[in-house]
């Protein structure tokens, strides 16, 4: 390890490292692109500022004076990339290292000064990033490094676009290395086309069990009771430090005005906060000014509180991911936490699956009562260093004169009163309503099967064959038990002390409605489902000569009968036809697609006439455009008309009206009236707008 990188870390007290940290820093994997997957909280800064070291100084222990960037580290949100920063100020703190940041919210004006001034290093959010490098004011020339912090974040919240453009700027003989806590397909394709060849990935063993240090306890509450309970689990747990998330700002809003009120040091913080006030809000944390943050999923991403000991989940999260990512911001490098997810009755299935799917176990039970927070409070009053240090030297005659004056009991109660008057009192929770809760299903007991004669090719459903079968049979429905549906026929199971007066009801013939039979059955009917069918067979129609498609032949053909599963084999090349021409080349086609010899093609309303026209024009509109003379152009029809030919007299006076009741005269004759452009000869122009 670099002398300077080392000094840094023992002053820091780092004895030992995480396992990402040994498994970036593995002399094997030096100089080589990474995808790394490890838990939240498992020291990925560090580790990844360990990783670029050596690329950054080569053999030398300083760096040189700053001038373009040397490595560029880019993180999803703007706190998590000051956090990033900061961590890398004091691992380079020896080395001379100069880290410049570039995050959405701050001056970007002053960024660019710090830039031309010269950085080894910037942390930076992509959408900043992508802006200083179209504006040229960040030089990508002698880039070495390129690390994606939280890169499955970024992706969730829509920037691969920037990341990409990131990626193609920086030279291609950079090293990228990606830290993610998972690595879905997304970030596998982009690690794919951006790294190279020989890169490696790394999994840590602290993934395979989610959260080791964390204790995840579900806290079911009655429906009106989330806000109560979360305030008791504060005042149980009495953490430094506590982040409650929500899903909105306005349930952030919310809660933040309803604790402040109730007495807790509380600060806020969204995605509606400028960055210079989520910056004072996590600084009040660290300080101790303020012990509990409400605040939204993507605003706390990655932030790092040192003494954080609570999560609390005012509203569960969309997916499992989330669950992990808010719970990760406790139990960090090897401390303790505690993650408690508040669960209305109605949301407990949920929450099942939540868990499931992020693969944690938690403990069920119910929220805090007062009377256990209450008891918890005596508890840390008794364990209050107070009571065993000796009084001072000022205190002594203090002491002895209150002795004196009141008794022990009066002074005890006294301090129990002082010292409840520091916190605020608890909530009384209603007990959770079972009546919504889901009732397990009793085992249904022995049972006969019957056969319908009816199926799904008869569009049959068990929503009406249900009301038919206790109707016909004067049974119940908790009579009947399994309906299964199959192409031709259906399955019904009915307990055996219903099977007599269910058989005496409907009769010896055994007749539904609609004329469906019924059949008893002497066993259990197979009710699997048949195999599935090949997707890639499209299905096709046989055609016989003389007679329609073979509706049979147009069915799927099983995996089995085709030999295995196609769609595991190598696809076959098709060969190359070309493509024939439906007609001749030299056919001209008519309106109805017939072929026609080009000679005899007659003109259509748009063709325009090669050469002189013989004779009388057959269309008597007049063509669009002015003629082109004698040089092959359009022919003037006005001068090709034959001498002695009478014009048309004009009618006078206005022209009889159609009878409508005569067909022959209810419709204009062909050929008459004004042309319209597209619409033939014989089209009466659409009137627009109304008549004047």
């Amino acid at each position: 390890m670099i002398p300077t990188i080392a000094r840094a870390l023992e002053k820091r007290e780092y004895t030992t490292l995480t396992q990402v940290q040994e498994a970036v820093t593995d002399p094997n994997h030096a100089e080589k692109d990474l995808l790394v997957s490890a838990q939240t909280g498992s020291g990925k800064t560090v580790g990844f500022g360990l990783a670029i070291a050596p690329t950054l100084l080569g053999d030398d222990e300083r760096f040189d004076r700053p001038a373009a960037p040397l490595a560029l580290v880019v993180a999803p949100t703007r706190e998590l990339a000051l956090q990033v920063k900061r961590e890398l100020d004091w691992l380079y703190e020896f080395a001379g290292a100069t880290v410049a940041s570039t995050v959405g919210g701050m001056d970007m004006r002053t960024e660019k000064r710090a830039l031309e001034r010269g950085a080894h290093i910037v942390v930076a959010t992509p959408g900043r990033l992508v802006d200083h490098i179209k504006r040229g004011s960040l030089d990508m020339s002698d880039i070495r490094a390129v690390v994606l912090d939280e890169a499955d974040e970024m992706l969730d919240l829509g920037f691969r676009e920037d990341l990409e453009f990131i990626l193609s700027q920086a030279p291609e003989d950079r090293r990228t290395l990606m830290f993610s806590a998972t690595v879905p397909k997304m970030i596998a394709r982009l690690a794919e086309s951006y790294q190279r060849a020989d890169a490696v990935r790394l999994q840590t063993v602290a993934e395979k069990s989610q959260h080791s240090d964390i204790e995840y306890r579900a806290m079911l509450v009655a429906g009106n009771d989330p806000e109560n309970a979360i305030i008791n689990v504060l005042r149980y747990y009495e953490a430094q430090n506590a982040i409650v998330f929500c899903n909105t700002r306005a349930t952030v809003n919310r809660l933040t005005a309803r604790f402040s009120n109730r007495g807790f040091q509380v600060v806020a913080l969204s995605g509606e906060l400028s960055q210079n006030e989520r910056t004072h809000a996590l600084q009040a944390m660290r300080d101790g000014r303020a012990r509990v943050c409400v605040a939204t999923d993507v605003a706390a991403r990655g932030i790092d509180l040192p003494n954080l000991e609570l999560v609390v989940h005012a509203e569960l999260p969309n997916n499992g991911e989330t669950l992990l990512h808010r719970s990760g911001r406790t139990g960090r490098a090897g401390r303790k936490g505690v993650s408690a997810i508040i669960v209305p009755q109605r949301w407990s299935k949920k929450a099942e699956r939540l868990l499931k799917f992020a693969k944690v176990q938690a403990e069920w039970g119910a929220a805090p009562t007062a009377d256990e927070v209450l008891q918890r409070d005596q508890e840390r009053m008794f364990s209050d260093p107070a009571f065993t240090e000796a009084p001072g030297k000022d205190e002594a005659e203090f002491v002895s004169k209150l002795a004196e004056t009141f008794t022990s009991e009066q002074i005890a109660a006294a301090y129990l009163r002082l010292y409840r008057s520091r916190q605020t009192a608890p909530e009384d929770l209603a007990a959770p309503s079972t009546k919504d809760a889901p009732k397990p299903r009793e085992a249904f007991g022995p049972s006969q099967w019957f056969s319908i004669s009816v199926g799904r090719n008869d569009r049959a459903e068990p929503r009406w064959l249900l009301p038919m079968l206790c109707r016909m049979g004067d049974i119940s429905k908790d009579d009947i038990g399994a309906i299964r549906v199959q192409e031709s026929e259906t399955f019904v199971e009915l307990k055996d002390n219903a099977v007599a007066g269910f058989l005496k009801a409907l009769g010896p013939d055994m007749t539904l409605e609609e004329g469906a039979t019924l059949t008893k059955l002497d066993h259990v009917p197979d009710t699997s489902r048949p195999p599935r069918f090949d997707k890639g067979n499209k299905a096709r129609f046989d055609k016989p000569k003389g007679g329609k498609p073979s509706m049979a032949s147009n069915r799927r053909k099983p995996l089995d009968d085709l030999g295995g599963d196609p769609r595991k084999a190598p696809k076959e090349k098709k060969e190359w036809k070309e493509k024939k021409p439906k007609h001749d080349p030299e056919v001209v086609s008519d309106f109805k697609g017939k072929p026609k010899p080009a000679s005899k093609a007659k003109p259509r309303y748009d063709d325009k006439p090669a050469g002189k026209p013989t004779g009388k024009p057959k269309y008597d509109s007049k063509p669009v455009g002015k003629p082109l003379g004698k040089q092959g152009g359009k022919p003037d029809y006005k001068s090709e008309k034959p001498k002695g030919a009478k014009s048309a007299a004009k009618p006078k006076g206005k022209p009889k009206a159609a009878n409508m009741s005569d067909p022959s005269q209810s419709l204009r004759p062909r050929g008459k009236g004004k042309p319209v452009k597209g619409k033939g000869g014989g089209a009466v122009p659409k009137r627009r707008g109304p008549k004047k």
